[in-house]
């Protein structure tokens, strides 16, 4: 399965679009995140969303393929062009790595 999906579904004269990546946590301690950007195509996502996290690739790449049989179910169909919401799910990906790093320290002895 690969690391990155990107579906489109044309309904109501309308495309939707999904963006889905498997990206590592920041830490190199092997914990993973899948990071879904889904909106109007041709617009900002309207929403962002991540899951995890994963331990190792594998088990987020299963996720994805389950996310990615689901959404192929309800209409969805791969989509050729390149993907738009790059810059959105890294800023997702450094909220979810800040995210965990404040919550590392936080030990009461």
């Amino acid at each position: 399965m690969s690391r990155h999906l990107n579906l489109t579904r044309h309904c109501l004269g309308l495309d939707t679009r999904i963006e889905c990546v498997v990206l590592p946590l920041a830490g190199n301690n092997g914990l993973w995140t899948l990071i879904c950007a889904a909106g109007m195509s041709g617009a900002q996502p309207s929403t962002v969303k991540a899951q995890g996290p994963f331990h190792g690739p594998c088990v987020a790449e299963d996720v994805l393929e389950g996310i990615a049989e689901s959404l192929l179910g309800m209409g969805y169909e791969p989509c050729t062009e390149p993907p738009i919401w790059r810059l959105h799910i890294q800023a997702e990906l450094r909220r979810v790595n800040a995210e965990r790093g404040r919550h590392l320290g936080h030990y009461q002895f």
